[in-house]
């Protein structure tokens, strides 16, 4: 009599289900590409040994361009127009991700503006938290990087790039090593 095959649970692995439950038509379009004040947020998640992880997922939360928290339904619906502030992207095979969104604004007035980033990839049983900040913030009004070794920091900062005429910020993720991005820890679940 054969053996059964083993099945990975989710304690075990999140990667067999991604492709199966968390994708959906332009999760990673926060806005339509022809939107006037479109941005491309991208780059590359990294694994311990610098390898590029090909089945990662990345999730961003951000406010509008006033720093405003929308309130709009339809995240997993979405219009092409409606701007609901979070999306969803997949790495492809090479490991790099991409959003299509709006540039956020500060939610604190005088502190720089950010995306609020959850990495999931193989190996991991919890999301990971971190940031992307825009660069040109002020970043000693930002209690978080204020507060970090200048050799650290740079790990939560997007490069700015221009391509095609649209304005593109670089953001890549390192899971481990020695350029791991850092990352945030929650107490009692509060973000």
């Amino acid at each position: 009599m054969p053996s059964p095959e083993l099945v990975c649970t989710p304690a075990q692995t999140v990667g067999p289900f991604f492709g199966l439950g968390l994708p959906f038509p332009s999760d990673s379009a926060l806005v339509g590409a022809d939107a006037p004040d479109a941005v491309e947020l991208h780059g590359a998640v990294y694994d311990g040994a610098g390898v590029m992880v090909p089945d990662a997922l990345v999730e961003i939360w951000q406010p509008d361009p006033t720093g405003g928290i929308p309130r709009a339904p339809g995240s997993l619906r979405r219009d092409g127009r409606s701007f609901t502030g979070w999306g969803r992207a997949a790495t492809d095979t090479d490991g790099h991700y991409r959003f299509i969104t709006v540039p956020p604004g500060p939610v604190n007035p005088g502190r720089p503006a950010y995306f609020a980033v959850t990495v999931f990839a193989r190996g991991l049983l919890q999301g990971l938290f971190t940031r992307a900040y825009l660069p040109g913030g002020e970043i000693a009004s930002d209690p978080l990087l204020s507060n970090l070794d200048p050799d650290r920091r740079g790990t939560l900062l997007c490069i700015a790039e221009r391509h095609s005429g649209r304005t593109r910020y670089r953001f890549d993720i390192h899971l481990q090593g020695p350029n791991e991005t850092v990352f945030l820890a929650y107490r009692d679940r509060r973000r």
